[in-house]
C-alpha cells in the first residue's frame, strides 16, 4: 500500500524486496497519509521516508512514523539507523540524527539513491566513525 504513495512523492522505494520495517499513518479512515519503510543490513537500518501526503501536521505525522520505527529498531536490535534528509532536518535532530559521511552506511546499503546522510545511534549518544572491535 505504501508504494503509491512514494511514488506520489517521488521519493524512491528500496531496490530490494526483503523489507526490514513498515510503518504507516492514515487520515482516522483507510486513506494512507504517510509511510516510512526500512532496509536492514546486520545491526544497521536505512530509512526510506518518511513521506507525507497530508497537507495539515505533515512534520508531526513525519514525526510519529520516525519515533515508531525508532522504537522497532531498538527492539530489534538495530544500532545505528540511517536515513536521507529530504528536507526534514528538523525531524531527524529531533530524534538525535547527526549528519555523517556516506562512508559510513554499511556496504550491502550503500549507492542508495539521495543525497546528504543522517545516523541514529541508540545507547549513548557519543560517535565515532572507527569500527568497534570484533571477536
Amino acid at each position: 500500500m505504501a508504494r503509491p504513495l512514494f511514488d506520489f512523492a517521488a521519493v524512491p522505494w528500496p531496490p530490494t524486496d526483503d523489507i526490514a520495517v513498515a510503518w504507516g499513518a492514515t487520515d482516522g479512515g483507510q486513506r494512507l497519509v504517510g509511510a516510512v519503510v526500512g532496509e536492514r543490513s546486520g545491526v544497521a537500518m536505512l530509512l526510506h521516508g518518511p513521506v507525507v501526503r497530508a497537507a495539515t501536521e505533515a512534520l508531526e505525522i513525519a514525526s510519529q512514523l520516525v519515533a515508531a520505527v525508532l522504537d522497532h529498531a531498538v527492539a530489534s536490535g538495530v544500532v545505528t539507523l540511517f536515513a536521507r534528509p529530504q528536507s526534514l532536518d528538523r525531524v531527524w535532530v529531533r530524534f538525535g540524527f547527526i549528519p555523517v559521511p556516506e562512508g559510513t552506511l554499511p556496504a550491502d546499503l550503500a549507492g542508495r539513491p539521495g543525497s546528504g546522510l543522517y545516523a541514529w545511534r541508540g545507547g549513548t549518544a557519543l560517535w565515532t566513525l572507527r569500527e568497534t572491535a570484533r571477536d
